[in-house]
């Protein structure tokens, strides 16, 4: 195996990398910087920047002729699926499965629980220097939805369980049986979301979840449910969400937002019952660790010729 492997980082910062002498691979290190480190051409195995925005990720893409491995630091991969896509037959891009569970579901956790027990009024209470204290609502003995459970929403449940919930339901994709219970397919949702009292958003941007949170599916929460979304922007439909959280019936804690960055002056900002976070769910000092650990695996796979783990999609030419 020969070429050049596109790195965030210096190579010498990655314990476990194949060596360039053993393995034929020489690393390149491209943070999303103007200037390439070299010739697009001669990439192989191609890691793209995390957070580096869309226009960045993609710009070398085109040139990247020989390129074989699509990398990314995200759990998702909607921003470069469609131009790998379109790459020759057999190259693969894959996703950060195993990075982000960690951080992604400790701040699904902490939405939900500042979003029940009202702590963004106590930090405006203390700004103003008064004392509000009141009853507020427990996350023991609640009821709740995770959709998407994947390796993510596995991790939100791990984190749920000592919260003495009454029940965790858990919808993906398609239906499977799972130590912890039941995972039940999508076209459940309607008959479950009217007994949940937290939503919890971990599901993958699809065709299939862009839009998921219509205004029906909102209409079917009971009156005082949360939704939490720290999956995608577009898996809610944001005008709906405006509408039915004017009303004071549901709440939400927004990881994402669509759209995103949200512009100063958008009504989300201020919305009644609403609490946004700047899309920081991966944003930890966990990531970099893990992701490190991710691309020495790859690369020590793509060395001796193996095919990588957690592809995602296979270009068909």
């Amino acid at each position: 195996m020969t070429g050049d492997v596109w790195l965030p980082y210096p190579a010498d910062q990655i314990p476990g990398l194949p060596g360039e002498k053993e393995s034929g691979l020489t690393y390149r290190r491209w943070d999303g910087a103007r200037a390439f480190p070299a010739d697009p051409a001669d990439c192989v195995f191609y890691v793209v920047p995390y957070l580096s925005g869309t226009d960045v990720a993609l710009r070398p893409l085109p040139a990247m002729r020989n390129v074989r491995v699509v990398q990314t630091l995200s759990a998702g991969t909607d921003n470069v699926a469609p131009a790998v896509a379109g790459l020759r037959e057999g190259v693969v891009l894959c996703n950060a499965r195993g990075v982000h569970e960690a951080s992604t579901a400790e701040l699904a956790l902490a939405l939900t629980l500042a979003s029940l027990r009202g702590i963004p009024r106590f930090v405006e209470g203390q700004g103003v220097e008064e004392w509000r204290s009141g009853f507020y609502p427990a996350l023991a003995d609640r009821t709740v939805l995770i959709v998407g459970y994947g390796s993510i929403g596995a991790a939100i449940e791990d984190r749920l369980t000592p919260f003495e919930c009454a029940r965790v339901l858990r919808v993906a994709r398609s239906a499977r049986a799972t130590e912890r219970g039941d995972v039940h397919p999508l076209t459940a949702l309607p008959a479950l979301l009217p007994e949940a009292d937290v939503v919890i958003l971990s599901t993958p941007l699809t065709e299939q979840t862009r839009g998921l949170v219509d205004a029906e599916f909102l209409a079917r929460l009971k009156d005082g449910a949360l939704l939490v979304n720290v999956a995608r922007g577009p898996v809610v439909d944001t005008e709906a969400l405006l509408a039915e959280v004017a009303t004071g019936r549901v709440n939400a804690a927004l990881d994402v937002t669509d759209p995103e960055p949200l512009p100063a002056g958008h009504p989300l900002w201020h919305a009644p019952g609403v609490l946004v976070s700047p899309h920081v769910g991966g944003s930890t000092s966990a990531f970099e660790p893990r992701a490190k650990r991710l691309l020495a695996r790859q690369l020590t796979r793509f060395a001796a010729g193996d095919q990588p783990d957690n592809i995602v999609l296979t270009a068909r030419g």
